[in-house]
């Protein structure tokens, strides 16, 4: 039976550990990763702790085993991730609604994956509704960036409500959409 809730345990945060690693891109072989989908940074079991502590991150599970999951990330968690500063520094510079995203109080989707044996079943889904409900009243809304070679997770967060605000190359050419989920 899948169950829908927080990560409320050292256990839950190993299982997103464990299903993040078997979804890296860097450990995919290239043809699953532009069919399947792939995650892009590696989180340390401290990390995804302090950000857990903030707000807790939203993971379906089947049993035991963590199955999938959402990240919650806060802009207090900028610093512990040098990699992602860049990308809060473009919510200050970036426009939604004739604002700054900084000017909002928003709530960045940190990463998703769900396990490739539990794809097609509608747990992203459920998951993201699991998360709205959660943080609805709240954030804004929730925000993130995609690449746009991971079009299985293009067409995913469209398919949930997300819709692009802006789209950039980083200096390693990467091209990147940043979407927006009102709720």
């Amino acid at each position: 039976m899948i169950t829908y809730s927080t990560s409320t345990s050292a256990s839950d945060l190993q299982g997103i550990l464990s299903l993040q690693q078997q979804n890296l891109a860097v450990n995919l072989p290239p043809d699953e990763v532009l069919s399947q989908g792939f995650v892009t940074v590696t989180h340390r079991l401290e990390d995804l702790s302090r950000m857990n502590d903030i707000e807790a991150h939203v993971i379906a599970k089947d049993g035991e085993q963590v199955i999938g999951y959402l990240l919650a990330m806060t802009v207090q968690s900028k610093a512990d991730f040098p990699v992602l500063i860049p990308m809060f520094e473009l919510f200050e510079r970036i426009q939604f609604r004739k604002k700054p995203v900084a000017d909002y109080h928003y709530l960045v989707v940190g990463q998703v994956c769900v396990d490739k044996n539990y794809r097609g079943q509608g747990i992203l889904d459920q998951c993201y509704e699991a998360y709205k409900n959660r943080f609805k009243d709240k954030y804004d809304f929730a925000i993130t960036e995609i690449a746009i070679k991971n079009q299985r997770s293009i067409k995913a967060h469209n398919r949930i409500g997300f819709r692009e605000i802006h789209r950039y190359n980083a200096p390693d050419g990467v091209e990147w959409s940043v979407v927006v989920w009102e709720w």
